[in-house]
């Protein structure tokens, strides 16, 4: 058996080299499984809206609790407030893209990431630049009215 030393390896490299041979977590391999069935829906599907309302109806549907809740709250601000933005999902979770296909928000369900709240969260794409710093992701743990009218501020602006 060879060791480093024989090898050349440096500490960065054998790092690198133990990563690769770990492989995917079983979440990665799921959200990798999820991604790839999404592109192909979408190949298939091209620029359809019914296409993307059908799955952003399904990932909503699947969710539970509060989740769930929030998930509608998204639905229903960003298709009311940004109708131009087509639903589509992203990584098995429910998305709103521009009219290049890039996504500009998303909602992140907690129980996906075990997280003791939901996120709801903005691309690049977004117009909500702000000087130096601003936020892209908010923690919702409840959809409330005050929520729903914060959110649709912040759709509002990312879309103008």
């Amino acid at each position: 058996m060879t060791n480093r030393a024989d090898q050349g390896l440096t500490d960065l490299e054998e790092e690198i080299m133990a990563e690769k041979t770990e492989g995917l977590s079983e979440f990665e391999r799921e959200a990798v499984k999820d991604r790839a069935k999404e592109l192909r829906a979408e190949a298939k599907a091209g620029k359809n809206r019914a296409a993307g309302e059908k799955a952003i109806r399904a990932a909503i549907d699947e969710m539970t609790g509060n989740d769930r809740e929030i998930a509608e709250g998204f639905y229903k601000v960003v298709g009311s407030v940004a109708p131009q933005l087509m639903p589509k999902t992203y990584y098995g979770m429910p998305a709103f893209a521009n009219d290049d296909g890039k996504v500009v928000a998303f909602m992140q369900p907690a129980v996906k990431f075990k997280a003791r709240y939901a996120t709801l969260g903005f691309d690049d794409k977004a117009n909500l630049d702000d000087g130096d710093m601003w936020p892209t992701s908010f923690a919702v743990v409840k959809w409330t009215p005050a929520v729903e009218q914060r959110y649709s501020e912040l759709v509002a602006s990312a879309v103008s």
